[in-house]
């Protein structure tokens, strides 16, 4: 359990690590290529390591270098490998691993933690289904674990359904151009986190992917197509950013997060205009984007672009003036944790009012006191509830070392912003 000290924070410049979502899909993408890629800046996570060793596993050598990695594509030809592979808890590395079993050699099994086997993946297999996978949920609930046969994707037109999770269409994208029918994608209704589905589109044309849609509900992708060998940097992560742009929103004080610009697809990086609109100061210079706290109103807002930074901002409304109400959301109940349910509880905990509904969250401002947050298991709540305990006096951080799923130097860069 960690204390978090509630005596004030001053003007910083803080360095974060790189995306985890653009991590995921650069090693996805490189194992799928016909050469040797250098990955730069990527995170190193646990989640990111998940991937990596389930991609290993599948007979794709990877290897430090520098500040970055390298990875030796297999032509998406992936090897066989008999024990089950481990995900722990990365909803990413599970939905995406899923689809590029369906180009290996063998049978495959992919599993992971408790929370894991209850979070849905019934849509995804359906379509893979329809596109000749041999896939099924192993206990014919919808969920982990799932097994695969490599080998048998032919592809076509398929229909999926993306209100989950916008990870379904992005794992049909990344093994659509390998299809010898490649696949004629629509989408049943509009998907959530579409800025997601644009990361995963950027990197396919990085390695030579193309592309052809029509908005979030038609993508036609030439089958036989080949994923060339590239290199690619990792920007930071914008999720991880909302937490220090979230603490300087409510002390008043000016936080940049370097390496950042308003140009990158990251959807979370449109945190810094939901701030601005509850009252805050936004500068963007050509080092990062800074964020300078002020009088905080409370606002109506969809989150359904940038879901991952909900629980960020509820705590931030818990320090503006009135109401704010959060839609739009419904997904966050399949997270690591129901992260509605989750936010709404601690918030309470600390005498804020809150309250949230299979699409919403609404939080009223008021005056927050001490509390022991519990954290589920799931990084995000821990780490935007350290942001509240540096004005709440008492806050303290249950199983803090969940944060190493997304950013395991957390807490140091957090106590950075102590330091005069």
């Amino acid at each position: 359990m960690i204390d978090i000290q509630a005596n004030g924070i001053n003007d910083s410049r803080v360095s974060i690590p790189g995306s985890k979502s653009y991590t995921h899909r650069a090693l996805v993408a490189a194992a799928l290529s016909n050469g040797y890629c250098r990955i730069g800046n990527p995170l190193d996570s646990e989640d990111t390591r998940l991937t990596a060793e389930a991609l290993r596993c599948l007979g794709v050598a990877i290897q430090p270098f520098e500040s970055g990695l390298v990875v030796h594509g297999r032509g998406g030809r992936f090897a066989t490998w008999d024990p089950p592979v481990e995900l722990n808890n990365s909803g990413t590395s599970m939905r995406l691993l899923t689809a590029l079993a369906s180009v290996g050699t063998g049978r495959y099994v992919l599993t992971g933690s408790d929370r894991m086997r209850q979070r849905p993946l019934g849509d995804l297999v359906n379509a893979l289904i329809q596109v000749g996978v041999d896939v099924e949920s192993v206990h014919g609930n919808g969920c982990p674990p799932v097994a695969v046969m490599g080998g048998t994707l032919t592809g076509g037109q398929v229909w999926v359904d993306c209100h989950i999770s916008s990870q379904y269409l992005s794992a049909l994208l990344f093994v659509a151009p390998l299809a010898p029918l490649g696949m004629d994608i629509r989408v049943r209704t509009d998907p959530v986190s579409t800025p997601y589905i644009d990361m995963t589109l950027a990197v396919m044309e990085r390695f030579g992917i193309r592309v052809d849609r029509d908005g979030y509900r038609r993508f036609r992708i030439a089958g036989r197509q080949r994923y060339r060998a590239a290199d690619l940097a990792i920007e930071p992560d914008a999720s991880n950013a909302g937490y220090f742009w979230a603490a300087a929103a409510i002390t008043g004080r000016t936080v940049k997060v370097a390496g950042l610009d308003t140009d990158s697809r990251q959807g979370d990086i449109g945190f810094v205009e939901v701030l601005a609109r509850m009252g805050c100061t936004v500068t963007r210079d050509p080092d990062g984007i800074a964020v300078t706290g002020g009088k905080l109103t409370g606002l109506d807002v969809d989150m359904s672009r940038m879901p991952d930074l909900v629980p960020t901002l509820a705590v931030v409304a818990a320090f503006a003036r009135g109401r704010t109400t959060i839609r739009n959301v419904a997904h966050l109940k399949a997270k690591e944790s129901d992260r509605l349910s989750a936010v709404t509880t601690e918030l309470r905990k600390m005498g804020i009012e809150a309250e949230s509904d299979d699409d919403s969250l609404t939080v009223v401002g008021g005056r927050a006191h001490g509390a022991v947050v519990d954290t589920y298991d799931d990084h995000r709540i821990a780490m935007s509830f350290a942001v509240a305990g540096i004005k709440v006096p008492g806050v303290k951080i249950r199983n803090e070392g969940c944060v190493t799923k997304s950013f395991p130097g957390f807490w140091k860069v957090f106590g950075g912003l102590y330091r005069k």
